[in-house]
Order: C-alpha cells, then sequence, then structure tokens
C-alpha cells in the first residue's frame, strides 16, 4: 500500500505579503500545496488534451503517425539516440537448469555502460521464441534480474529472491518457467538494482535530478537500455528474430510496452499491472504523487503530446496483453477503464482487436501469481 502523503502548505496572500512587507493580496489569491499537489493541479490536467494521440492527431495514415509518435517519444527520452555501439557480449561459465542452460552475459547497452545480465536458453534445436524480462521497482533494489531468475551465481541474493518470487509471483521465478516452457530468456539489472546498485529509496530523485543537470534522464537511460536490450536478444543465433516479446510487471510491465513503442524488434508485449490513464493517476493518494520512484517512468513533457496508452499504442497492431488487478491501490479503476478504452479504440481502428487481450482480476491487487502467468505463458504460445 502507498505510505501517507506529507501535506505542505506555503505562505501566500495577505499573511505573505505582510511577512514580506508587500501589500496582501485579493482574497482567495491562493499558493497551496496538498498531497504534493499545487490546488491548480486540475487546471494544468485540463490543459492536457494529448493532442499527438491517435485519432487525434493530424496524421490519419497510421504508419506515419506511428513515425510521429515514435520521434515525439524518442525526443522526450533527453537521451542521444543510439550511435551503433557494439553489444561486444562476454558470456560467463553456463550451468544447468531445468530443462534450460543458464549463462551470465555482460554487454554495452548504450556507450555509458557495461551491463550484466542473466540468459536462459532451452534445451533442443532452434531458433527458439525469445522473451526481454522486465523487472519491477518494488522499493526493492538489492535484486533486480534476481526477482525473476533464479541467482544461481550468487547465493547471498538467494533468499531476497525467493522471498520476492514467493510474495509477488506465487513462488515461482517467471524466467525460470519462461525457459522451461521453450523461450530464451533475457533478463538484465536497470540503473540502480542488484549489479547496478543498490540506490536508496530516498535517492532515487536526488539521481533523476542529477541526470536532468547533465542534460539526460533517467528514465530515458532505462527506456534506451530496455530497446537495445530486445535489439542484442533478437539479434542471437539462436532466437528466431520474429518471435520476440516483452514480458514484465509492475514498472517492468510499463518498461515492456514502452520497448514496443521504441522499437519493432518487439513482436508481442504482456504487461501486468502497470497501465492506467495519467489524468485518472494524478489525483490525491495515488503512489505517483510521492516522486522518488516515478521517476524511472517520468519523461518530462512528454504529457503535453501523448498519455500512457497512447506511447503503448505504437506498438499496434502486434498482439498486447495488458492485466490489471482489481484490487491494485496504485492503478484505480477509472484510470484502467481510460487506458483500456484508449487501447481498445486504436486496435478496432487497424482491424486488429483480437490482438489485444486486456483483462481486470477483480480478486487480485498488484500481482502476477501463477494463475495469471499461466494465462500469459499460455497466450504467449498462440502469439508466438
Amino acid at each position: 500500500m502507498p505510505e501517507p502523503l506529507n501535506r505542505r502548505t506555503f505562505v501566500t496572500g495577505a499573511a505573505a505579503a505582510a511577512f514580506l512587507g508587500g501589500t496582501p493580496q485579493a482574497a482567495g489569491a491562493a499558493g497551496l500545496v496538498d498531497d504534493n499537489l499545487p490546488d491548480f493541479h486540475q487546471a494544468l490536467k485540463d490543459g492536457l488534451g494529448f493532442p499527438l494521440a491517435w485519432g487525434t492527431s493530424p496524421v490519419r495514415d497510421f504508419r506515419a503517425w506511428r513515425r510521429t509518435a515514435r520521434a515525439k517519444v524518442e525526443e522526450h527520452l533527453l537521451l542521444a539516440r543510439q550511435d551503433g555501439t557494439p553489444y561486444a557480449p562476454e558470456f560467463g561459465e553456463s550451468s544447468q537448469g531445468d530443462g534450460f542452460t543458464r549463462e551470465l552475459v555482460t554487454l554495452s547497452l548504450t556507450r555509458y555502460d557495461r551491463v550484466r545480465a542473466a540468459l536462459l536458453t532451452p534445451h533442443g534445436t532452434g531458433p527458439f521464441p525469445a522473451v526481454v524480462l522486465l523487472h519491477d521497482h518494488g522499493a526493492r533494489f538489492d535484486i533486480g534480474k534476481e526477482k525473476l531468475v533464479r541467482p544461481w551465481y550468487d547465493d547471498t541474493r538467494l533468499a531476497s529472491a525467493q522471498a520476492w518470487a514467493d510474495k509477488y509471483f506465487s513462488g515461482r521465478f517467471v524466467g525460470d518457467e519462461l525457459a522451461r516452457r521453450g523461450h530464451v530468456v533475457l533478463c538484465a539489472d536497470a540503473l540502480g538494482w542488484g549489479d547496478r546498485g543498490p540506490v536508496a529509496y530516498d535517492q532515487q530523485q536526488a539521481l533523476a535530478s542529477n541526470f536532468y543537470n547533465l542534460g539526460s534522464s533517467l528514465a530515458g537511460l532505462m527506456a534506451r537500455e530496455d530497446a537495445r536490450a530486445a535489439g542484442f536478444l533478437a539479434g542471437l543465433d539462436r532466437v528466431d528474430a520474429r518471435r520476440v516479446a516483452a514480458v514484465g510487471f509492475s514498472m517492468g510491465a510499463y518498461r515492456a510496452w514502452q520497448t514496443a513503442a521504441l522499437t519493432d524488434d518487439i513482436a508481442a508485449v504482456a504487461s501486468v499491472c502497470w497501465m492506467t490513464g495519467l489524468k485518472d493517476m494524478m489525483v490525491p493518494g495515488n503512489n505517483t504523487l510521492r516522486g522518488q520512484s516515478s521517476y524511472y517512468m517520468l519523461h518530462p513533457g512528454l504529457s503535453r503530446s501523448l498519455d500512457f496508452p497512447d506511447v503503448a499504442s505504437i506498438g499496434a497492431p502486434r498482439p498486447m496483453l495488458f492485466f490489471n488487478g482489481g484490487l491494485d491501490p496504485l492503478f484505480p479503476a477509472d484510470g484502467v477503464r481510460t487506458a483500456h478504452e484508449k487501447l481498445r479504440a486504436v486496435w478496432r481502428s487497424r482491424h486488429a482487436e483480437e490482438r489485444l487481450h486486456l483483462r481486470t482480476w477483480p480478486d487480485l491487487g498488484h500481482v502476477f501469481v501463477d494463475r495469471m502467468q499461466d494465462e500469459v505463458f499460455s497466450w504467449l504460445d498462440t502469439v508466438l
């Protein structure tokens, strides 16, 4: 559950004028901050018309719209476009799992950093379908890829990883399950987690602001790395490049549909517990208003053009699955409904509504439990 938010009131109007020695403002002139929102936040929301959304945009050709919308997202990542940096993968020793081979691979996802990822390959003859698996946030930073792949390489992280799997995934390691069922799986740490951290919860905002001061973006870096990870996976000889999916839970779900928006290397998306309308999310009491974790999903200014489902729709008409927990406190029902209606309208306009799978699990919260996983696995078998 979200932590309670702080209330802060700025001294304004007559009181401020008296304090500063100025002239009192007219009655009713205020500058209140409540739940980390200015009291005029509704006016700011009313000004968001998402003019580049499909159906609203003056661009009527869908392929041209996709190019235009993707370019707009790229612009707001605040990170230089990829410059062709070689991945230069270094593969570690392999070990055997239940029906698959495990190995660590270190590669350059951008020109700035080398990243270590878990790579799982099914036994048998490829090329195989594949999944770029994207971990959640969860305010738990000592483990990243280990939330989804059993850390055979590090016993010190196993207890934390298993506890996470027990809490959110019915005790399963989703990556291991996917590999056992015939998918090549790639799972890497985002900056701040696992090998690339850990940061503390209250460091996130400072980290993000430092990126902005450097003319860049924390969320933009994560988006670029995820798109590059998809390209690396699709380029492996063991992988069928036409059958690469992005799968994620929570922040990983956001990352999954965002990756499909940024690259055509993704053929399908399974997004569990992260889809909403922005206006419905920016309401008092919502977890996003705390800042901190939201900086990993914040591209400044993008909301002047596109809502979250608009960005996800750049991936249309590719197959996409969106699951939501009916008891999920992070994503109120109104926001989920808004997003689903937008998504459905886009896929319908492409005569591809059968490729869009939207489902709310009324008895579940913010989780990706075994029955949800089993439905995702079956869906992937169908669409890949």
